[in-house]
C-alpha cells in the first residue's frame, strides 16, 4: 500500500520558519519526482515545489528565494524547510509523489498538513 504522511505543519508568526517532512512507503522512492502543493481557503491547489530524482528542483514564483525542497532518498523522505514565512503562505501543504517516465504514469498525494502563519 502506498503512503505519503505529512509532518511538520503548524502556526507560526510571519517571518518565522517551518520544516515539512513527507514519509513514504510502498513506492520505489528514487524513481519518482516528489512535490509539495498547497491549497488556501478559497482558492485552488498549486505547485509550490518539485524535486526530481536527479535532484533537479523547480519554485513557484512567490516562494523562490524562501523555500528550499530537499529529498533523501535512504529515508524514502521529501523536504519542505520553509523561511521568512508569511500570512499569504497560510494553506493546507500536500505531499506528491509522481512517477514520470516509466509507465504507466502514476501519482500519489497525501493527506495535508496545516500550515498557519499569524500577522
Amino acid at each position: 500500500q502506498v503512503q505519503l504522511v505529512e509532518s511538520g505543519g503548524g502556526l507560526v508568526q510571519s517571518g518565522g520558519s517551518l520544516r515539512l517532512s513527507c514519509a513514504s512507503s510502498g513506492i520505489s522512492f528514487s524513481i519518482y519526482r516528489m512535490g509539495w502543493y498547497r491549497q488556501a481557503p478559497g482558492k485552488q491547489r498549486e505547485l509550490v515545489a518539485t524535486v526530481t530524482s536527479s535532484g533537479s528542483t523547480n519554485y513557484a514564483d512567490s516562494v523562490k528565494g524562501r523555500f528550499t525542497i530537499s529529498r533523501d532518498n535512504a529515508k524514502n523522505t521529501v523536504y519542505l524547510q520553509m523561511n521568512s514565512l508569511k500570512p499569504e503562505d497560510t494553506a493546507v501543504y500536500y505531499c506528491n509523489a509522481e512517477r514520470m517516465i516509466i509507465t504507466p504514469r502514476t501519482v500519489y498525494w497525501g493527506q495535508g498538513t496545516q500550515v498557519t502563519v499569524s500577522s
